[in-house]
């Protein structure tokens, strides 16, 4: 009855997207808002009902152009849905709204994307198709990083079966897809779909959720398969039984696809072993906290996964079929990927497979390509060049070429007009007490305009503690480093307020926000000592907050502090180890600068002992 009576939403005057409007009329018109998709998720407990948020989206609004991207896009409520509706639909639409909007460019998002970008790159992509071949191995991105002597072993297997197995090691571009980086995502996985089409690929048989998850929908005339399945079907490993209990972690990405979450059980108990099932499990799973790169936007939320999984666990060793998700739970709770316990099954139950971290996975990507090339010879092969991304057509090759032409130039230049006499202390010191006030005051000028213009503080820093030594060093720092600090706050709150707020669009920014509407000033000490966002950024950012400005310089002056004496000293003597010199205060000043580095880490150790 209540259906009945709630108001749907009018979509005709919305200026997005067809797709857009037909997920927001699905959610307005049929969410009963029974609460039983909030009960599961933090996200909507934080945002509200699918309906609520699809009558209320307003494209325009930063809150929408934001909030989607701290939906985990695990689609948990969809599959608790008593009217069957998939909100994560609407909210992947609602990324991609945000991108063709061109609001939805978050530097939170470069690292996953670099990651990405190199996935694709002529560097660490390789095909190799052999004559006859209509079957391909796609190990997708990490497992190859974090396993790759498992990739080996797994085509290797299957080769026995299908002898002219081809491997292709690209990525499917899986995060830009949920990113809502559409238009990118189509022109590469277009490519790569009709690269293999062209050459008679009619199969792929993927190791990775997503890989599956994307192949499914897009691949067309390309069929896909789980390695899992297909063990089930034409033979395990040869490695023997164990005993034990272990439970299973379902990947979100293959929520719906029941047959794999059967081939992956039937292969553990066909290991001698016994399963029990968490309370989240097969179409119900929960996020591994990776998910639709939350992460990078709100790590609370993706936190907040990976410690539900840890509870339900209840202590016993967790097997998934998802490398993401085995290295994301790893960190919390002892977990494997299920080829770990197929090929090294004793190994595995005592904790003892190794498990490659980054940076090495790269070495291990690159020496995994240079083992297929050799492997299979005379099969028809390509590193892929094709790139959608505009950013990379602009000759970022000579941008690095150019960068260090300009450093040898300048050592040159050093060399040739004798400046490296004032590589001795004493010398520079000389020269510097010539200028008398003048040289601390451009110094501290500079300093207290960086900030504003969004130059790097810790090379100013070092030069600071080289000229100045280790007592003026700090005054001279510390002052201009508050005074530059409160300059770009008072732009940011009386002068270019909507600039600013232009530029911070990210959801990050609005958790600072909140988290200053509670805490005050104790928002401010704690992210000068926890360097959650960048630090010329922030400086902007709290001046868009209601933080009295007091509280903020005074806050922000002490707890730059232990970090602006610990570089200053250990700056100060450079010069000294330049010359093959270590000098006590080189020795006091590494320890200040790994104490203040490790503040983050143990920061981290104690949130982790808490939960």
């Amino acid at each position: 009855m209540e259906k009945r009576t709630l108001q749907i939403r009018d979509v005709s005057a919305l200026t997005v997207d067809e797709n857009l409007k037909k997920q927001i009329l699905i959610n307005s018109e049929k969410c009963i808002k029974c609460k039983l998709c909030q009960k599961e998720c933090a996200f909507l407990c934080k945002y509200g009902k699918p309906k609520d948020i699809a009558d209320a989206y307003d494209p325009d609004d930063k809150l929408y152009q934001g909030m989607p991207f701290e939906c985990s896009l695990c689609q948990l409520c969809a599959a608790v849905c008593p009217v069957n509706i998939n909100p994560a639909d609407m909210f992947l639409e609602m990324r991609r709204q945000t991108v063709r909007m061109g609001k939805g460019d978050y530097p939170e998002h470069a690292r996953i994307l670099g990651y990405e970008k190199r996935g694709t790159s002529r560097k660490y992509t390789f095909y190799a198709l052999p004559h006859g071949c209509d079957t391909i191995l796609f190990p997708g991105c990490t497992l190859p990083g974090t396993r790759p002597d498992r990739v080996k072993a797994l085509f290797d297997l299957v080769q026995k079966t299908i002898p002219s197995l081809g491997i292709v090691l690209d990525c499917c571009t899986k995060p830009s897809h949920d990113l809502g980086r559409d238009e990118y995502f189509h022109a590469m996985f277009q490519e790569m779909k009709e690269f293999l089409l062209k050459y008679g690929i009619r199969r792929v048989i993927v190791a990775c959720p997503n890989c599956h998850k994307v192949f499914k929908k897009y691949g067309g005339e390309i069929t896909v398969t789980t390695a899992y399945e297909f063990m089930l079907q034409n033979g395990l490993p040869g490695a023997g039984k164990v005993k034990g209990t272990v439970t299973i972690h379902d990947s979100c990405a293959l929520r719906f696809e029941e047959p794999v979450h059967g081939a992956v059980r039937d292969l553990v108990t066909a290991k001698g072993l016994s399963a029990d099932e968490m309370p989240h499990h097969g179409i119900k799973t929960i996020c591994c906290g990776e998910g639709g790169s939350v992460g990078f936007v709100n790590p609370e939320f993706a936190k907040n996964w990976g410690q539900i999984r840890k509870n339900e666990a209840e202590g016993k060793r967790i097997i998934t079929y998802c490398a993401g998700c085995a290295n994301f739970l790893g960190s919390l709770t002892p977990t494997n990927h299920v080829l770990d316990l197929l090929f090294e099954p004793e190994n595995t139950l005592s904790g003892k497979v190794a498990v490659s971290k980054a940076p090495f996975t790269y070495l291990n990507r690159l020496k995994l390509k240079n083992y297929f090339k050799g492997a299979l010879p005379g099969a028809l092969t390509r590193e892929r060049t094709f790139t959608a991304d505009q950013d990379m057509r602009k000759g970022g090759f000579l941008k690095r070429v150019m960068v260090i032409l300009l450093v040898i130039a300048a050592i040159l230049a050093v060399r040739l007009t004798g400046g490296t006499r004032y590589l001795q202390q004493d010398e520079l010191r000389t020269l510097i007490h010539g200028y008398g006030a003048l040289a601390p005051v451009m110094y501290m000028l500079f300093y207290t305009v960086a900030p504003a213009l969004f130059l790097p503080g810790l090379p100013i820093t070092i030069v600071g503690g080289i000229l100045f030594g280790p007592f003026w060093g700090v005054v001279y720092t510390i002052t201009s480093a508050t005074a530059g600090a409160c300059v770009a706050f008072l732009i940011s709150r009386y002068v270019a307020r909507g600039w600013v707020e232009e530029k911070l669009r990210s959801p990050r920014w609005r958790q600072l926000d909140e988290g200053v509407e509670k805490h005050g000033w104790k928002i401010v000490a704690f992210t000068r000592l926890i360097p959650l966002f960048p630090f010329n950024l922030l400086n902007y950012a709290f001046g868009l907050t209601k933080i009295k400005f007091l509280h903020y310089a005074v806050a922000t002056f002490i707890c730059m502090l232990p970090a602006c004496i610990a570089f200053i000293v250990f700056s100060s003597s450079l010069l000294d180890l330049v010359r093959g010199e270590i000098s006590p205060a080189f020795v006091i000043g590494l320890v200040l600068v790994v104490g203040v580095s490790s503040i983050p880490f143990l920061y981290n150790r104690y949130k982790s002992k808490k939960s």
